[in-house]
């Protein structure tokens, strides 16, 4: 009855003007990222968060799941109209998304994205409000080597954002976590690899290694596209509105698409790309007719997007359970969630329930807007498509080192966004990927601190004697065999 009185109360709190507002902005701007080929909600989220500093928890959280959410469906419609996905996670969509384009029903190809979307979404969101509390109730019992496992279990999303080589992998998130322990020892209190600069006592922070990373090394590695050509673009639409009957007879599709989005993206490191995936194939092993998958059947569309927009909630469950991201995004989210002074993980949960019924509204309302902002403004997106880079660049250049100065005041984070984003650059110029390194500078300060903890009062078998910390063990052994797995078939 406590939760839901939450949930009740967290809808009146979302439903106020100066915090509602912020959902149909953040869903614009992540449409408009997520729309603009190798601009990616990723990039939105990290660029937009130094808003936050300035802004209380609830408008928070719209802001940044309206990017979220924007986001994520956004990447479908390049993947349309021009047959470039915006983000690996609409790689699935291209298969019939163009095609049916391409056959003059681009209008009805967009309503299919964006509605399978809503409904994957919305029921992301629900998957969160039931089993968080679960799992929250679970992670209570946890200790030192629970967490450490817990972020070894992290660490398995290097497998899954790895790219083609998981090895570039290891180097990335080893640099990340050799990174997260400059500053402050934590246990004995010694400063560690500052070379005497007092800006570096804390620790490199944060929001500007992720803006940096994100945000500067897409800026420079874009500087190569001025003046270039997108190719052929469709802008021939007609607005289309979906088709109840056909979507409750494709029920069970849409119900399994979300129900494997929502157990992917739950478990961290697989994401929507792979999410995605699978879902398209069980929906063409499960077809009538599967030859005409590729052809520009709805089927084919419906199925990604709808598994690709759950992930958006199951990611949510291990960032707040456990402190754990499930993806890139959710690595910015949570340095969002730290920044306004809350660590996810059990407690949290448990102890401030409305925080998550708050999350499931914002979730239920930006997944609403996108639904409006898909269906109302298909006609405008091949505007969006056309937007030149000599005029977005230098906008997000801007707004990058506002953000980096913005997040402590000093011109020194500024400094360092532009150096670990030329570091970035360095790494994406020889086919390194750089989401290990920030998840490394996210996982550190858990492993490194727990791992010695629990070693303090007892040896390297406590581990492995502990129910929870093994069960964790080796599902990240199980996480890691499985992308390795699949990255070998791709290969």
């Amino acid at each position: 009855m406590g939760n839901f009185q939450d949930i009740i109360s967290a809808l009146g709190q979302v439903l106020t003007l100066s915090t509602i507002m912020w959902i149909p902005f953040g869903v614009v701007v992540g449409v408009i990222f997520g729309a603009a080929p190798g601009l990616t909600a990723t990039t939105a989220v990290a660029l937009f968060t130094p808003m936050t500093f300035y802004l209380p928890l609830n408008a928070s959280l719209s802001l940044l799941l309206g990017i979220y959410c924007g986001g994520f469906y956004a990447g479908s419609i390049p993947a349309i109209l021009i047959k470039t996905p915006g983000a690996p996670g609409n790689a699935a969509t291209t298969l019939d998304g163009h095609p049916m384009a391409s056959k003059g029903k681009a209008g009805e190809a967009l309503t299919h994205s964006v509605f399978s979307s809503w409904l994957g979404g919305t029921i992301g969101a629900i998957a969160l409000l039931i089993f968080a509390p679960m799992l929250g109730r679970v992670a209570l019992r946890f200790g030192a080597p629970e967490y450490f496992s817990v972020g070894m279990l992290g660490l398995a999303c290097v497998a899954g954002i790895s790219g083609k080589s998981m090895l570039k992998g290891i180097v990335s998130v080893t640099i990340g976590l050799v990174l997260a322990t400059i500053g402050m020892d934590p246990i004995v209190g010694n400063f560690r690899f500052t070379f005497g600069n007092t800006y570096l006592l804390g620790g490199i922070a944060l929001i500007p290694a992720l803006v940096g990373l994100f945000a500067i090394t897409e800026v420079i590695s874009k500087v190569n596209f001025f003046g270039s050509d997108d190719g052929t673009i469709i802008s021939n639409i007609k607005m289309s509105w979906p088709d109840l009957k056909f979507y409750w007879k494709s029920k069970v599709l849409i119900l399994k698409s979300s129900a494997i989005g929502v157990f992917i993206g739950a478990v961290p490191g697989i994401g929507p790309t792979i999410a995605s995936w699978m879902s398209y194939n069980e929906a063409k092993r499960t077809s009538k007719y599967p030859e005409k998958f590729g052809t520009g059947v709805a089927e084919g569309i419906m199925s990604s997007e709808a598994s690709n927009n759950a992930v958006t909630g199951g990611a949510l469950i291990p960032l707040l359970t456990l402190g754990v991201p499930g993806d890139t995004v959710t690595a910015v989210l949570l340095s969002a969630l730290m920044i306004q002074g809350l660590v996810p993980g059990p407690t949290l949960v448990v102890n401030n329930y409305g925080l998550v019924a708050t999350i499931l509204w914002t979730l239920i309302f930006a997944n609403i807007i996108m639904l409006m902002v898909g269906l109302l403004g298909s006609r405008f997106f091949p505007y969006v498509l056309r937007t030149r880079w000599q005029i977005m660049l230098p906008v997000i250049a801007v707004l990058c080192v506002t953000g980096g100065y913005a997040s402590n005041n000093s011109f020194f984070d500024v400094k360092m966004l532009m150096i670990i984003g030329a570091v970035g650059f360095f790494f994406q110029q020889f086919d390194y990927p750089v989401a290990p390194m920030v998840l490394g500078l996210i996982l550190g300060p858990i492993i490194e601190p727990n791992f010695r903890r629990a070693l303090m009062g007892s040896d390297w078998t406590i581990f492995f004697t502990r129910p929870f910390s093994l069960g964790i063990l080796i599902l990240t052994v199980a996480t890691v065999a499985f992308m390795k797995l699949k990255m070998s078939k791709v290969q």
